[in-house]
């Protein structure tokens, strides 16, 4: 879903680390500049954690450039403006009857492309080549993007492990980011190589949802207390834990409810769902989705 504009984030959401802390303003590239376009893929969390979530192919993905102009290089990347916890679950605060969302992604535009952090577990790669008229009509894209779609979404629900299942809801992360980049590059012209792209996804299985409503018509005055209850319950086990007995308890309240019970509650486009979970219940894939073939004629690369 788009909005029409994002909302100040409430104080109460706080980063651990800062979002985009040395981003600046796009730059407008002249017209005859011939900018060279990166795919960067490294692990999440790899600056803290290296490659441990590499090897279970959770990736996060952005976008280089280099001007060949002015040697200058860029990255622009979209993600949590809180962490990936915060845009996952919600906090249960006292006092509140419904759960708190801290879940706007965003995205950061910096100079300069750290080589080490992308190619010691990761990939930088050239994928295409474009003109600075391009590039300056993909910075227009951007920033409306970036102001209409504000929520970041983890997970992706379909109905079954096969390629040809129906997909209950999509993710909103950085790699969508990444795809709808390209795509708008293509839609301009570009031309990109034909090398493999792996993405990652994190899929939640389920039936077919039913949507409970959003949060007035659940947690309002006039609304089903009952179900408010069932779901405040449901998201109480993934809170952060501060002991190792609390986390394997709430563990253990998760696998209940999730697989021996099959209830998800998911939080998408500002409305409660109920999932009927089904096995395999979760899966991590790391699958191939081609670069894409544009559509126009190019701004004269």
């Amino acid at each position: 879903r788009r909005f029409d504009y994002r909302p100040k984030p409430d104080p109460y959401c706080q980063a651990r680390y800062t979002f985009c802390p040395t981003g600046s303003a796009i730059p407008v590239m002249k017209a005859k500049d011939v900018i060279e376009v990166y795919r960067l893929q490294a692990p999440v969390w790899e600056f803290k954690y290296g490659d441990l979530l590499g090897h279970l192919k959770i990736m996060h993905d952005a976008v280089g450039f280099r001007s060949s102009l002015t040697g200058k290089n860029y990255t622009m990347e979209w993600y949590e403006l809180f962490q990936l916890g915060n845009c996952t679950f919600p906090h249960l605060r006292p006092g509140m009857a419904a759960p708190f969302w801290c879940n706007q992604g965003a995205a950061c535009f910096y100079e300069g492309i750290d080589d080490a952090h992308w190619k010691e577990n990761g990939t930088i790669v050239l994928v295409t080549t474009i003109s600075g008229t391009m590039f300056n009509e993909m910075a227009k894209w951007v920033k409306h993007d970036n102001e209409t779609g504000i929520y970041y979404e983890t997970w992706t629900v379909q109905a079954s492990p096969s390629k040809q299942s129906t997909v209950w809801f999509d993710s909103y992360e950085c790699s969508k980011f990444i795809l709808r980049t390209y795509q708008k590059l293509a839609d301009l012209g570009a031309v990109f190589k034909k090398i493999q792209t792996n993405y990652t996804s994190i899929i939640l299985f389920s039936g077919e949802p039913v949507c409970l409503g959003n949060e007035t018509s659940i947690f309002g005055p006039l609304g089903n207390k009952t179900l408010a209850a069932a779901i405040r319950d449901f998201y109480d086990p993934f809170k952060p834990h501060q002991t190792v007995r609390g986390f394997f308890v709430d563990l253990l309240k998760i696998i209940d409810r999730v697989i021996l019970n099959h209830q998800f509650y998911l939080f998408y486009n500002l409305e409660y769902w109920f999932l009927p979970m089904k096995f395999p219940y979760l899966k991590i894939v790391y699958e191939e989705v081609p670069l894409p073939i544009g559509s126009k004629a190019s701004f004269g690369v």
